[in-house]
């Protein structure tokens, strides 16, 4: 009998000020490509947790010539994985909102 496994779903949501955000994530075994994500709109996608506690998902965002890589989802750390990216950069959902990362220009 297969073991069941915790589902975990991470979300993306671009709240920038009129401009379309570039999402490429990954985690070790998955690469979920690039997607173009519109003003207001949400990527989303779930999976289930290692049984050994090592799943990690990154992701690297891009607008403009702007650029932000972190890690969106690592089991184990007590992360929503609800992700908000604004002008500043991506910011957790927690209470209260928090600054994961910035922008950097390449």
């Amino acid at each position: 009998m297969a073991r069941p496994t915790v589902q975990t779903t991470v979300y993306i949501t671009n709240h920038l000020s009129q401009k379309i955000l570039i999402v490429h994530c990954r985690s070790k075994d998955d690469d979920l490509g690039a997607h173009a994500v519109a003003v207001g709109a949400t990527i989303h996608w779930s999976f289930g947790q290692s049984l050994f506690g090592e799943t990690l998902f990154w992701c690297k965002l891009a607008v403009q010539d702007k650029r932000i890589s972190f890690v969106a989802y690592e089991q184990g750390i007590d992360i929503m994985g609800d992700w908000f990216v604004r002008d500043d950069g991506v910011h957790g959902n927690g209470s209260p909102y928090f600054l994961k990362a910035a922008w950097t220009r390449p």
